[in-house]
């Protein structure tokens, strides 16, 4: 069966006089949901410059949240962060509609990842990251949804010009923007031991994954380690609001898929 541990940090930083940041998890009720349905995590970053970014991320994490145990059982968790995140930008259009001239510019990032048998299920929008950490090594499982990015993606410019590029910090997606999000999502499978780090820009602007791995691989204990890594955040200049959540795998259960349905590896 899967068992995991996790913790949740959030902080305003040192320069930012509120927090835009929303995080939250949903925990599996009995043994029987852990395979139903699993775990959820979901971090959002509300977008800087616009109007009533805490309120457009508050509004995500707890749209995503709400919809989870209500997805069928056994459907696949792709599918279901699909769903959810459409409905969570909905959310906030709505929101914006009926909170008036000052909510309706509002926008946010958002990732999300949920864990059932032996796999993670991530999905996002924005430049809010996943990394899975394994053997000593962070690796980014997330894409920036940066101008500057996609125009790496694109040819245009080099990855050395784009992190130093004016537009490295403008997103070309949000929720709460367009009718309907481009969300991506990919799958991946876990193994007792790893580490998924989700953390709002106010973090990885300032860490580098290799700093992560460091920090949080090899049994490191996780309330010391997102300590660590939020004070170092704000130690470098914490010029933004910080968040991280930690999920280390203590255990993971095999199974094979046939005809759509999960069976038990020996």
């Amino acid at each position: 069966m899967l068992d995991l541990e996790f913790v949740e940090r959030t902080d305003v930083g040192r320069v930012r006089d509120h927090n835009e940041d929303s995080l939250g998890h949903a925990a599996p009720a009995s043994p029987a949901q852990i395979g139903s349905h699993g775990w959820l995590f979901v971090l959002a970053d509300g977008v800087g410059g616009q109007e009533k970014g805490e309120v457009a991320s508050k509004t995500a994490v707890e749209s995503v949240l709400a919809g989870f145990y209500k997805a069928k059982d056994g459907e696949p968790h792709s599918a279901v962060l699909q769903k959810l995140v459409q409905q969570a930008n909905s959310s906030i259009l709505e929101a914006a509609v009926t909170g008036g001239r000052s909510s309706a510019r509002m926008a946010t990032t958002i990732v999300a990842c949920a864990l059932r048998y032996d796999r993670a299920s991530v999905a996002h929008v924005g430049d809010s990251r996943c990394y899975l950490i394994r053997g000593g090594k962070a690796t980014q499982v997330t894409r920036d949804h940066t101008i500057a990015n996609e125009q790496v993606r694109l040819g245009l410019v080099s990855a050395q010009d784009a992190a130093g590029s004016d537009t490295s910090h403008i997103l070309s997606r949000s929720l709460g923007t367009e009718l309907v999000a481009n969300v991506d999502t990919n799958d991946h499978q876990i193994f007792a031991g790893d580490v998924l780090l989700l953390c709002s820009d106010g973090l990885h602007n300032y860490l580098e994954g290799a700093e992560m791995a460091a920090i949080c691989g090899q049994g490191q204990d996780l309330s010391h380690s997102a300590d660590r890594l939020v004070a170092l955040a704000n130690d470098r200049g914490g010029g933004d609001n910080i968040s991280v959540q930690l999920i280390r795998i203590r255990e993971v259960e095999r199974v094979g898929m046939y005809r759509g349905r999960p069976y038990k590896l020996r």
